[in-house]
């Protein structure tokens, strides 16, 4: 695909690097990078990535919609934008059955912010924030953001989150368990490739049992958990992963899974 929002990068060791490239706009989002997204997940698939990174450039992560993008906003029918553009882009990136990362570089606002918080692990710049921004213009949160705001971090942050709308630095979003960890801007890049290159390098199909397994547990009771995970870990116990990580450990060496 002919990409004109986002950039694809096929790194050397394993992972897929899908970069948002409206920097002039702080990143917002518009139909074109909504399609262009799910294709880039896609396509780094189809080319063997292990992992998948989602990070911004320039000086903000993404900014959420694009207010200028098309119609007139206050005209855009807005369940159908999200229902054919957002909850697509949204569930490819949970749905991806490699662990995914969101490289939060700066701003994640609005439908960034959730863009953000649909990646298994979200490392963030310390001068990050994050901010549901949506009752600033009258909208609930959405692009995920009811979803996983009281999962990651209970109903009473998720509400005053969404009510008050106010900033969330990247350090106030470590504390708090909204994302996995925050990193000196200095040392931020290099922090999340050596993280990217850690999952491309490791047990693909472990991890991709252990994301069906974590994901369904909010709906699941202990019984149906316990079931999943013998069923999961059966399945995991039959792959060449598992018998090379038994074997490196007998023989003190480094693991060297293949993903499958």
């Amino acid at each position: 695909m002919d990409y004109q929002t986002i950039k694809l990068e096929l790194n050397e060791a394993g992972y897929a690097v899908i970069s948002l490239e409206r920097a002039d706009k702080m990143n917002a989002m518009t139909a074109q990078m909504r399609a262009e997204i799910p294709a880039a997940f896609e396509e780094a698939l189809e080319r063997g990535a292990r992992c998948i990174v989602i990070t911004g450039s320039g000086k903000a992560f993404c900014s959420g919609q694009d207010l200028g993008d098309g119609a007139n906003a206050a005209h855009i029918d807005l369940e159908r934008v999200l229902r054919d553009e957002y909850n697509p882009m949204v569930q490819s990136i949970v749905d991806a059955p490699v662990p995914t990362i969101s490289a939060v570089n700066g701003a994640a606002a609005g439908a960034g912010a959730n863009l953000a918080l649909a990646a298994d692990v979200v490392i963030a710049a310390k001068s990050a924030y994050f901010m549901e921004a949506f009752s600033k213009i009258g909208l609930i949160p959405d692009a995920g953001g009811t979803y996983f705001l009281p999962q990651l971090v209970g109903r009473a942050k998720a509400m005053g989150a969404a009510l008050f709308a106010e900033k969330i630095s990247a350090e106030e979003a470590d504390a708090m368990g909204l994302i996995w960890e925050h990193v000196d801007d200095e040392a931020f890049e290099s922090q999340w490739r050596a993280r990217a290159a850690h999952l491309a390098q490791g047990p693909t199909e472990a991890y991709r049992r252990t994301k069906k397994a974590i994901n369904a547990s909010f709906g699941n009771s202990l019984e149906e958990q316990l079931m999943l995970e013998a069923r999961e870990q059966g399945k995991a116990g039959k792959s060449r992963d598992f018998k090379e990580g038994v074997m490196s450990f007998l023989e003190k060496r480094a693991a060297r899974f293949e993903g499958r």
